[in-house]
């Protein structure tokens, strides 16, 4: 051991190199090998003397100078060239140390053949050959550690050299660990080489192969038990081996990577891999990379090569070939699973990849190889994974050879390339950014197919199977495993969508909203849409940018919109060619120009040939023009004739019809001989031609043909067609040979038959729509089969596609996209999940299903697409089963759980689709219900958890003992009805059998599964929604409530109880949410609560009112109305429910709440006031009683609560107490009542109303919108608008009908006033006389006056009992008195209301009821008094005018009363004569009594009128002015005129006479009113005259006096000498005949009013006699000649003319 220590110096290399050449020259034959032991030893001596500290960077041994370098490596070269394995082995051994501590350093390349490491690795990989298994594993060893060196570059043809040596051991191995040790060192070897390209740098980090992946697809047989974990070991150490080695200096490193001036990257002469590389290729396409990259491209071009050789007919080593070929493709595989960005931004890279991979896929792909389908599969899956981004084009042509044609055949496909295929979609699929960039860059690509839609649609196509009746090949196992397989990649795109929805969501932290707010329909865009006209091909028709940025939602909308209509024109026109142009140039995707239309057909992808041919024979204008112009778009210039027609008809079939074909042919031929004139004589002849060309074509190439034309038929056939000239014979024999060595056909991808599959299940399960609904959508294209000539086409396609701006790649994380994706999946994915669900009962498969369900529930849900959200949320909800239980399988079990699920996770955003969840739980609780009680026990009242845990477990003996075989309900249950179905049969022809229960039964244990927690998980976990979901939330609960309430047969409270618990649970939320909450709980409460079924309406009730005392136990801030929101439904089912227990149970609730959580109470007064004022009008005794009892404790003992929120309330509680007056029910209700109406007023002075804050300006509006008739309260201050609603409501009650109460409210209300008054402004003042005081009299005064006029109009209905149509006399009276003394007491404030006052006693002293006059005039008098010293002059002056105008009006009604009687006939009777009384009907007797009745009454008020007048100004005469003077002697004359003219009305007097002696009647004192009214004027005036003389004067009174006496004196004469006028106009009378009887009585009455007149003038100073004697002396003498029948005439005539005429005269 110390020996060796020794050998090979102090230098480092010398410790490694020494024991190796020892090992040599031990094991070598001395005399075969002489020379290398002799040339070993010498090394060994140099190494001795050589130092250790020596560097040399030219050195390719570290620690050695060059020159040294190559003599000691020169033994290891002459032991390999021994090919003997002794010392071959440590050679090999030395040569691995060596690389892997980067001892040995430089450049490998085949450049440098004279340099000694080109050598030793060229010696190494001969070694290789020699057919031993420990020597292939050693120079794997050190061809493995020399690429992986960071000291080593190895280039160029060495490069591929070294991977060719490990190649060949591979295909030569002599075990299986051989080979897939050579596998792995190969695919190391590909790590560490691209790893270097991805960095650019040799000392990189490469991460050790795993060996267990390169055996996916291939070398499975050759794996020997252990062979895998020894080659991972194997690898692991080489990998290991160079770790913790000391860096190379950078002086090595930048003479390695440095790039030389000219360098020869690989000669032609190469011996490494010669022939793979073609001839011509030189280093432009390396470009100025770097030698790392150089490399590497290198060998990925050399293994792209290699891919794609083909076995020859005279090579029979296929096997050998396909291992190669299959060992390349996986080398490649790891090359493109491992890169980087390399890839995708070096030019180089990619048009390798384009150039070289992607042929290698094209032509593999017609290799029947399942190993080499499975690595294109693998590699078409990085390439997607990685390079999709550059590979646009190559992978929109890749889709549909590699993925579509497999997936496509669903009748007979290959069981492992579908399911290699099936496995890449699942792969896929789960990547959900590349599913996205799928769409986006292909299905919204007008020149692209739809692939996204093909893999869904394929899926959907396999999951459902082959159709019924086909003919298959697959086993029934494989049909499942197809079926399952394909469900599981849909399920895992609608997770992997739903993921990136969730996570583009959270990155940019949003709210994604509605969906009918976020997508505008197609129409809004029509504009910008419209720019995307033109022909199809042109690459400026849609929209392109090279920025992912730019390129949004919008714009993708646009694109997949134009992609969409276009697809619906080409399948129209596919079926109906003429419509389908139509539409295309209607819709403006193509022009209307025939050239257009032809470039259309020419260009457009998935037209159908078949239909193409057609329509360009049609004889129709426009077809016909199409289809010159299709013909004339050709150039046959200089083209052979074959060729033409071949070219010509690669784009369309011709028809079938032979006039289609001759028009057709006809214009080709014209079109041809045009571009080639000097071919035939006249177009005539290339006609004929070419219609032969086309009968050979179809006679040599159609099987149906069994006698084939030949060549001498065809030359035959055409003689003399050219003007009657023959063609050459050879040209003719040569269109022979070409036509029927190729046929003449169109292009393969053109056809595109319509194959459909219709599935009988798609009816039963409804799912026809949803298949319909894409159909049209689905590509017409037949699925292909990869031969030769469908290659050659991709290749053209190869050459074309990155010329075309479609090759933008566009990349949108906008999740608007997933709409898009959306509408294109959700029915392939509803169809595939709904039938596997329904036809299999494979836990597998259903649980696939439901997985399915449930995220495609929860993308389509957040997304806002509500229809195909509710299509899912429907289907699932039909899969549990629940409502045909007798049929419940396991799997309806787990759907149940899916949807329980789906509830608790997508909440959120169900909305609508709530009503289907909650229905199924409903199910579930009536199923476990009719095993737990009988229906008919457990109808209304839910079952509470503790009942539930005691009850046995369900089972048939439970059932039957309960004899629940009669009942309708289970009966119902277990027969099974339809989903939709919400109520059950009400009436059931025939009992269930027993074996139907224990079906039943058996199926209703299933139902165990799911506890109560579960469902009651989802109720509770409703406080977790956010706020648009919980009010759906709730509006679905609402509506299965009422379907659970009002089934006919069996009406349940489960989910009414889950409505409580859920209001329960949210009653915490923000204000705003929990008010949209109880909106739409509100309305469901009063349905329910209005029910007819008592039970549940109580039930509804007593639930609310839970509710309710929760709410109130938040306090509500000032000037908000949540809680009056809350206990509307108490209002309204109040004011609706026509049961009476409803209504009991309503006022017991409320009072329970109000009382126990008044102090919380805030707007909910106002509904609890509304509650008690509908009870105080209800028609039971014992709710009104209940609700007054109260109403009382709350105003008694809460009144502070209800003045401290707004003023309505305190308006609504004053209107309560008002109401309960009015209540039907006689007691003492009414005026307790009102005597808490004086009670409130009493409260409101104590000083609760004073101390509060002043009240808002809305607070007073909103009082006056309360109480219409407060108008007038205008400017009030905010403290005494409290009394508003106390005094209008008092004033309302005095109109009561009742008298009692009535009297009652005017005391009080008058009291209040009195009593408080002083608390009033003026301006309230005013207020409270023109909305209260003055209404209450005016509506009492407007009635009276509406009975006066009726009873003026029509006397004969006219009725004086107004007992309940207005107040009586004394009631009347006490009110004036009332306002009298409130008028008086507060004249100050409410002076302005005295004429207001005045008209209201001035209108009851004329009103025609008996005693209303006295008291009038007692109140006027009343008022009088107290305003004598506190009345301006002009409030008197009101006082007297109104008194005036009461007068008038009495005037004017009193004639119109008198006028009824001008119909009556006036008949003349003597004194003493009786009036005959059959003379007068009934109707004129009734009118003449009126008439007098209302004479009397009318002469009674006018005599009180002139009372009143003469006692005030007797009390005040000595102060009133001469206006007022004036105003009172105005009355007394009209009163006096009136008097004087009824009295001197004969006729009148005549009729009342009549109808007094009629009737038995006193006649009416019209001459004593007359005389009472002239007296009463005259002493007036005397009196005025007498102590007033300033007013006398100014009024001129003594005229006025003089001529009043005069008129009384003229007055007498008449009555007492009516023959005075005769005598006076004719002659003069001898003598006086004596009065008779009725003029004596006349001027009896008459004479102490004549007394008075002449008294008065008497009274007259001298000078006033003197200017008036010439009046009234004739007067005087007049009187001296009259019989008199009073001796007192005489005197008093005496005295006058003794004192005042004879002074005169004297």
């Amino acid at each position: 051991m110390s020996t060796s220590q020794t050998l090979g110096g102090a230098t480092r290399c010398g410790r490694i190199i020494g024991p190796s050449l020892d090992k040599i020259i031990k094991n070598a034959a001395w005399r075969k090998h002489t020379y290398l032991v002799s040339s070993c030893k010498s090394v060994l001596d140099k190494l001795e003397s050589l130092p250790d500290d020596f560097h040399d960077p030219s050195s390719v041994v570290s620690g050695l100078a060059a020159s040294d370098a190559d003599s000691v490596l020169q033994p290891f070269l002459l032991s390999l060239e021994t090919a003997y394995s002794k010392v071959v082995e440590p050679s090999l051994d030395c040569a691995f140390k060596l690389f892997s501590l980067s001892i040995l350093r430089g450049e490998i390349q085949s450049s440098k053949q004279d340099s000694i490491l080109f050598k030793l690795v060229n010696a190494v990989s001969k070694v290789g050959a020699i057919a031993e298994e420990p020597i292939q594993l050693a120079v794997l060893r050190v061809l493995l550690a020399a690429v992986r060196s960071p000291c080593i570059l190895i280039r160029g043809d060495c490069l591929l050299h070294v991977v060719k040596t490990c190649y060949n051991i591979y295909l030569g191995g002599l075990s299986g660990t051989t080979q897939i040790c050579a596998k792995s060192v190969l695919a190391q070897m590909m790590l560490v080489i691209f790893t270097r390209s991805e960095e650019d740098s040799l000392d990189v980090s490469v991460k050790t192969i795993y060996v267990n992946e390169l055996l996916t697809f291939t070398d499975k047989s050759v794996n020997e038990g252990s062979s895998v974990y020894f080659c991972q070991g194997f690898v692991n150490e080489v990998m290991a081996a160079g770790q913790g080695s000391p860096l190379p200096p950078p002086d090595v490193i930048q003479i390695l990577l440095q790039n030389p001036e000219t360098e020869t990257v690989m000669t032609p002469d190469s011996p490494s891999f010669r022939g793979y590389v073609a001839n011509g290729e030189g280093d432009s396409e390396t470009g100025d990379m770097s030698k790392v990259r150089q490399d590497a491209f290198l060998l990925f071009k050399n293994l792209c090569k290699l891919s794609m050789r083909f076995s020859s007919k005279e090579n029979n080593d296929d096997q050998i070939m396909v291992r190669g070929k299959t060992l390349s493709l996986e080398l490649l595989k790891v090359i493109i699973d491992n890169g980087g960005s390399v890839w995708r931004t070096n030019e180089s890279f990619i048009n390798a990849v384009k150039q070289y991979l992607c042929l290698s896929l094209l032509k593999n792909s017609a290799v029947s190889i399942m190993s080499i389908f499975q690595l294109q599969c693998a590699i078409f899956m990085s390439l997607l994974s990685k390079l999709r981004s550059v590979l646009k084009a190559e992978i929109g042509i890749f889709f549909p050879m590699i993925v579509l044609r497999v997936l496509e055949n669903v009748l007979q496909p290959s069981y492992l390339q579908k399911m290699t295929v099936l496995n890449l979609l699942d792969k896929m699929s789960q990547d959900p950014q590349l599913m996205v960039d799928i769409f986006v860059n292909y299905d919204c690509d007008v020149e692209s197919s739809n692939i996204l839609e093909r893999i869904v649609n394929g899926l959907l196509k396999t999951a459902l199977g082959p159709p019924t009746g086909s003919s298959t090949t697959l086993s029934p196992a494989q049909d499942s495993t197809f079926r399952n397989d394909s469900v599981k990649c849909l399920v895992n795109l609608a997770k992997a969508m739903g993921n990136w929805m969730d996570q583009q969501l959270k990155v940019n932290e949003t709210v994604w909203p509605k969906g009918s707010q976020v997508y505008a329909s197609m129409d809004s865009n029509a504009s910008q849409i419209s720019e995307l006209e033109g022909t199809i091909s042109d690459c400026d028709s849609q929209p392109d940018t090279s920025n992912p940025e730019a390129y949004d939602a919008s714009m993708l909308e646009q694109r997949r919109a134009y992609k969409i209509e276009l697809q619906k024109g080409i399948s129209l026109f596919n079926r109906k060619p003429s419509k389908g142009v139509e539409f295309l140039i209607s819709t403006k995707k193509i022009g209307s120009s025939p050239e257009e239309v032809a470039s259309f057909l020419m260009k457009t992808a998935g037209l159908n040939g078949t239909v193409i041919g057609d329509y360009l024979g049609e004889r129709d204008e426009l077809p016909l023009k199409v289809m010159h112009a299709y013909v004339d778009s050709f150039n046959f210039e200089k083209k052979d004739f074959v060729e033409a027609i071949r070219f010509f008809l690669r784009g369309f079939r011709l028809p079938g019809e032979a006039q289609k074909i001759d028009r057709i042919m006809e214009k080709f031929a014209e079109h041809y001989w045009k571009c080639n004139p000097g071919s035939f004589t006249s177009a005539d002849t290339a006609y004929v031609l070419a219609y032969s060309v086309i009968m050979l074509n179809t006679d040599a190439h159609n099987n149906m043909v069994k006698d084939k034309m030949t060549k001498a038929d065809f030359v035959r056939n055409n003689r003399g067609i050219d003007d009657g000239k023959d063609l050459p014979e050879e040209y003719l024999g040569s269109l022979y040979d070409r036509v029927v060595k190729e046929e003449i056909r169109m292009n393969s991808d053109t056809l595109a038959p319509q194959n459909k599959q219709v599935n009988g299940l798609n009816k039963l399960l409804g799912l026809d729509g949803i298949l319909n609904l894409v159909s049209w959508m689905q590509p017409d294209e037949k699925p292909h089969g990869a031969n030769g000539r469908l290659i050659r086409d991709i290749q053209e396609q190869f050459q074309a596609k990155p010329e075309k701006s479609e090759s933008v790649y566009h990349t949108v994380t906008d999740i608007s996209i997933l709409r898009f994706i959306l509408e294109v999946s959700w029915g392939p994915m509803l169809a595939a999940f709904s039938v596997t669900i329904d036809q299999s009962d494979d836990r597998l498969a259903t649980s696939l299903c439901l997985q399915g369900f449930r995220y495609a529930v929860h993308v389509t849900a957040v997304m806002g697409m509500q229809t195909q959200r509710d299509a899912f949320v429907t289907s699932m909800a039909k899969f549990t089963n629940l409502h045909c239980a007798a049929d419940m399988k396991q799997k309806n079990v787990d759907a149940v759980k899916a949807i329980i699920t789906i509830a608790i996770e997508d909440g959120n955003h169900l909305h609508g689709s709530w009503e289907h969840i909650l229905t199924c739980l409903s199910r579930i609780e009536h199923l476990q219900l009719l095993g737990e009680v009988s229906p008919s026990e457990k109808r209304y009242v839910p079952t509470k958890k503790a009942e539930v845990d005691d009850k046995k477990a369900l089972g048939f003996p439970n059932l039957k003992k309960r004899g629940s075989f009669q009942n309708p309900s289970v009966m119902a249950v277990v027969r099974g009805g339809s989903y939709d179905s919400t109520s059950l049969v009400k009436s059931v022809p025939k009992l269930v059998t027993p074996e139907q229960i224990k079906s039943f039964i058996a199926n209703l244990n299933l139902l165990d599964q799911i506890g109560n927690f579960e469902l009651n998980h989802v109720y509770a976990n409703s406080q977790r929604l956010n706020s648009e979901a919980i009010v759906s939330f709730v509006k679905a609960l609402c509506k299965v409530s009422m379907s659970e309430l009002q089934s006919p047969t069996d009406p349940r409270v489960f989910s009414l109880t889950k409505l409580v618990e859920t209001a329960h649970y949210n009653m915490n939320r923000i204000r705003l949410v929990w008010s949209r909450i109880w909106n739409v709980l509100s309305d469901f409460f009063v349905s329910v609560g209005l029910s007819e079924n008592l039970s549940v309406a109580i039930f509804v009730m007593d639930s609310l009112r839970q509710l309710s005392m929760k709410f109130l136990e938040r306090e509500e801030l000032a000037n908000y109305h949540f809680q009056h929101e809350f206990l509307r439904p108490f209002v309204v089912v109040m004011q609706k429910s026509s049961s009476a227990e409803i209504r009991e149970l309503i006022v017991r609730c409320v009072s329970q709440m109000v009382l126990s959580r008044v102090s919380n109470v805030k707007s909910g007064w106002k509904n609890v006031f509304t509650v008690f004022t509908t009870a105080a009008l209800d028609e039971r005794k014992n709710i009104v009683l209940l609700a007054f009892e109260t109403i009382e404790k709350i105003v008694r003992d809460h009144f502070h609560c209800i003045i401290e929120t707004e003023i309505t309330v305190y308006a609504d509680c004053i209107r309560c107490l008002i109401t309960f007056t009015n209540s039907k029910f006689e007691g003492d209700i009414g005026f307790n009542t009102i005597e808490f109406l004086r009670f409130c007023a009493l409260k409101l002075e104590e000083g609760g109303l004073v101390l509060n804050e002043k009240l808002k300006n809305n607070t007073i509006s909103a009082l006056k919108e309360d109480f219409s008739d407060t108008q007038s309260f205008t400017d009030l201050d905010e403290q005494v608008s409290y009394w508003i609603p106390l005094l209008t409501g008092l004033c309302k009650q005095v109109s009561d009908p009742r008298p009692a109460i009535r009297k009652r409210s005017i005391e009080v209300l008058f009291h209040i006033l009195m009593d408080h008054g002083h608390l009033f402004t003026r301006p309230f003042w005013t207020g409270i006389f023109s909305s209260i005081i003055l209404p209450v009299f005016n509506n009492i005064r407007s009635k009276t006056d509406m009975l006066f006029e009726e009873s003026v109009d029509s006397p004969s209905s006219a009725s004086l009992d107004t007992e309940e149509t207005t107040w009586d006399v004394e009631t009347s009276t006490l009110a004036l008195q009332l306002l009298v003394d409130l008028l008086v007491k507060f004249f100050r404030s409410v002076r302005s209301q005295l004429p207001s006052v005045v008209s209201i006693i001035v209108g009851f002293i004329k009103s025609p009821f008996q005693g209303s006059t006295g008291s009038g005039i007692s109140v006027l008098l009343h008022l009088a008094d107290g305003l004598a010293r506190s009345a301006s002059e002009d409030e008197w002056r009101e006082i007297f005018l109104a008194l005036k105008e009461a007068a008038s009006l009495t005037f004017a009604g009193f004639m119109k009363v008198l006028r009824t009687m001008d119909d009556i006939e006036d008949v003349e009777t003597l004194s003493g004569q009786s009036v005959n009384i059959g003379d007068l009907d009934d109707d004129s007797l009734h009118i003449m009594s009126y008439v007098v009745s209302r004479t009397k009454k009318h002469i009674d008020v006018l005599s009180q009128i002139v009372e009143v007048v003469s006692d005030l100004y007797r009390r005040n005469q000595f102060s009133l002015s001469a206006s007022h003077v004036d105003i009172l002697a105005d009355i007394f004359s009209c009163i006096a005129s009136h008097a004087q003219q009824l009295n001197t009305d004969t006729v009148l007097r005549r009729k009342f006479k009549r109808a007094c002696s009629v009737q038995n009647l006193t006649e009416p004192q019209l001459l004593n009113f007359e005389n009472e009214a002239y007296k009463s004027y005259m002493m007036f005036l005397q009196d005025m005259v007498t102590c007033n003389p300033n007013v006398s004067k100014e009024l001129d009174l003594e005229s006025r006096l003089v001529t009043e006496c005069a008129k009384i004196v003229k007055i007498y004469l008449k009555c007492t000498d009516p023959q005075q006028q005769e005598q006076q106009q004719r002659k003069p009378v001898l003598w006086v005949l004596p009065m008779e009887s009725d003029r004596v009585e006349e001027a009896t009455a008459r004479t102490s009013l004549l007394v008075s007149s002449l008294e008065a003038l008497c009274s007259l100073e001298a000078e006033s006699l003197k200017k008036h004697v010439s009046s009234f002396f004739p007067l005087l003498v007049d009187l001296v000649r009259t019989e008199h029948c009073s001796p007192q005439v005489p005197y008093v005539l005496s005295n006058v003319l003794k004192s005042c005429i004879g002074p005169i005269l004297a």
